[in-house]
């Protein structure tokens, strides 16, 4: 180190040596020498402001397009608490070991531990994991930083490095004030994905030509950098061989977030970037429950809404959806004049969110009318008998969006697997539809392409993924399951066909049910749950009684076993659907096709 110092001074005093020679040449050789030395300084001059002038438009041009969107907030500007994160105490738990450590990293150290420099929030749009990265800043009253990662994107190549460095250059230099600094990155997907050859981190810069890898290797070095201050009084100290003192990292803490954390580059992954991980789901029933009562507590609202219902009817929303929904009760009801909402603007305000608006075809015929009441009787009945984990929540020949009708249950309680019997009565009530259509109507109609669709999907996935066919054969361990679904489409056919039998059987045998709940709905345009469940108390003199256990041809109750396949086809089943909390049809016409819900 002292020799490597000693050249540094050597190089030093040459170069004084030489001015001092050039300058004492200049001064004692004469006017002539001098004349000739100021021309050359004129010279020069002329030249260094024509460089300066160039070197100062690009660095402007390069400064302005290195600005990232990035907004601060310092300590106290947000107010955000734990008492305004509602619905996930697990996750606050272990937020708040987060803030602990961010508020105690001089003790911590002390131990002989490092801080945390990272963790990602995984999770689907709308779970707060953005309000939460604010909710820690706030809590551990350190600077909050929020970015977003397409932000750093540029087609100039090294902008968006420049942005990184900027970007965490000020956070270091806070994080020495405030003792720790929070930076949150959103989507980080975007300039954080597998690299995979030249392009790499979503090809970004250069059109493509390396720039997005560029950004992501700038992000890593950032996120861990070596131990060293670069502070102006450091460097000089440094140099001069005064600054013996070993460098300490400041605590910058990278908080980021994604819903697509499988298509992360493992570098960013592994211990000293991103250390943990946080699944921030949609919150369960307690969950929703806590979020009910924060948000209707800010509104005004009758005894009729009250946050148990509300979440009963939200299964699978998430905190944004649930913000969304109260918000939009109380601009139904004012804009029908009352001044406290209810439970059916509640109701209101779900149907609009995800159904669309109404908007009734005045100009269809009656006899198309009666083709679609009787399309979507044939759902609400299957629904109401087969489905006891349900409830029938809405049935309507009343057109919303692209649905000429729909048949919607919600479930009754939250559950995250299904039985044999269970996919086998939706794929029952899929093909309800057509069973009325050729039962009562005696013809087919083009409304049923959704419902087709999705028992397809469902039988393929009863078949080929689930393995509650004959076999135990999964289509997911193939990587191209085209080849493998050839073999299954004779039994998929056979299955539906075997199904269609069952529920034509079940429509014959409540024909009564199905035409009262047709006409009810050429007569109302729509019916409720609690209205179809009249209906058949009236007809039959007492509530749904238990639903039969739904099986396969060949099969036994409980059993395993699958139809025989002839030598059919049927359609292509796609990937299993979702055990989601509606499943609904609608009937229509060419356009205007069946929506699942």
């Amino acid at each position: 180190m002292g020799r490597y110092r000693w050249k540094k001074w050597r190089k030093f005093l040459l170069w004084l040596l030489v001015i001092a020679i050039v300058l004492w040449y200049v001064l004692t050789g004469g006017p002539t020498v001098l004349a000739v030395a100021l021309s050359i300084l004129s010279l020069l001059v002329q030249l260094l402001f024509a460089m300066a002038f160039m070197i100062v438009q690009f660095v402007a041009l390069f400064w302005f397009l290195a600005r990232g969107r990035t907004y601060w907030v310092l300590p106290g500007e947000t107010g955000a608490t734990w008492d305004d994160y509602r619905g996930n105490p697990e996750i606050v738990d272990n937020a708040k070991r987060i803030v602990t450590l961010l508020g105690g990293v001089k003790d911590f150290k002390e131990m002989g531990g490092e801080a945390i420099r990272g963790f990602l929030l995984c999770g689907p749009p709308g779970t707060g994991k953005s309000y939460l990265a604010q909710v820690i800043a706030n809590e551990a009253k350190v600077p909050f930083a929020y970015a977003s990662a397409p932000s750093f994107q540029n087609m100039f190549f090294g902008v968006g490095n420049m942005k990184v460095m900027r970007l965490y250059k000020k956070a270091r230099n806070l994080a020495k004030v405030y003792g720790a600094c929070i930076i949150f990155i959103d989507e980080i997907d975007a300039i954080g994905m597998r690299r995979n050859g030249a392009g790499g981190g979503a090809m970004l810069g250069m059109m493509g030509m390396g720039g997005g890898s560029g950004l992501l290797n700038e992000l890593l070095l950032q996120m861990d950098p070596p131990n060293l201050d670069n502070g102006k009084i450091a460097k000089l100290l440094r140099s001069l061989g005064l600054r013996r003192k070993k460098a300490e990292r400041p605590a910058v803490l990278t908080v980021a977030a994604t819903n697509l954390p499988e298509v992360l580059d493992p570098a960013l992954l592994r211990p000293g970037r991103f250390d943990r991980q946080l699944w921030v789901d949609a919150p369960d029933y307690d969950g929703r429950i806590d979020i009910f009562q924060y948000y209707l507590k800010k509104v005004k609202h009758d005894e009729t809404l009250t946050p148990e219902k509300a979440a009963l009817d939200t299964i699978g929303y998430s905190p944004a959806q649930i913000k969304h929904i109260v918000n939009e009760s109380v601009v139904i009801a004012h804009q029908r004049g009352a001044q406290l909402a209810t439970y059916l603007d509640f109701r209101v305000a779900m149907e609009t969110y995800e159904w669309g608006l109404k908007q009734p075809l005045r100009s269809m015929s009656e006899d198309e009318k009666r083709n679609v009441a009787y399309h979507e009787a044939g759902h609400a009945v299957a629904q109401y008998l087969l489905k006891p984990h349900e409830r029938v929540w809405k049935v309507t020949i009343i057109r919303r969006g692209s649905a000429l009708g729909l048949a919607a249950t919600k479930p009754t309680h939250e559950r995250y697997n299904r039985s044999d019997s269970e996919m086998l009565a939706g794929i029952q009530v899929c093909l309800a539809a057509r069973a009325v259509e050729e039962e009562f109507l005696g013809k087919k109609l083009n409304g049923v392409t959704s419902d087709l669709q999705q028992a397809t999907s469902m039988a393929g996935a009863y078949l080929g993924m689930v393995g509650m066919g004959d076999e135990l054969f999964s289509f997911l361990a193939a990587g191209s399951h085209q080849e493998a679904l050839k073999t299954l489409r004779p039994k998929i056919n056979e299955l539906l066909r075997d199904q269609m039998q069952q529920v034509k059987k079940l429509v014959r045998d409540h024909a009564e049910f199905v035409h009262l709940i047709a006409e009810e709905l050429l007569k109302q345009g729509d019916l409720t749950g609690e209205e179809i469940e009249g209906l058949y108390v009236s007809l039959y003199g007492r509530t749904r009684p238990e639903p039969p256990k739904v099986t396969a041809s060949g099969q036994e109750a409980g059993g395993n076993g699958a139809a025989k396949a002839p030598a059919s086809e049927a359609e292509e089943p796609a990937s299993e659907p979702e055990p989601s909390g509606e499943e609904g049809a609608g009937g229509g016409e060419p356009e205007d096709d069946e929506r699942s819900r």
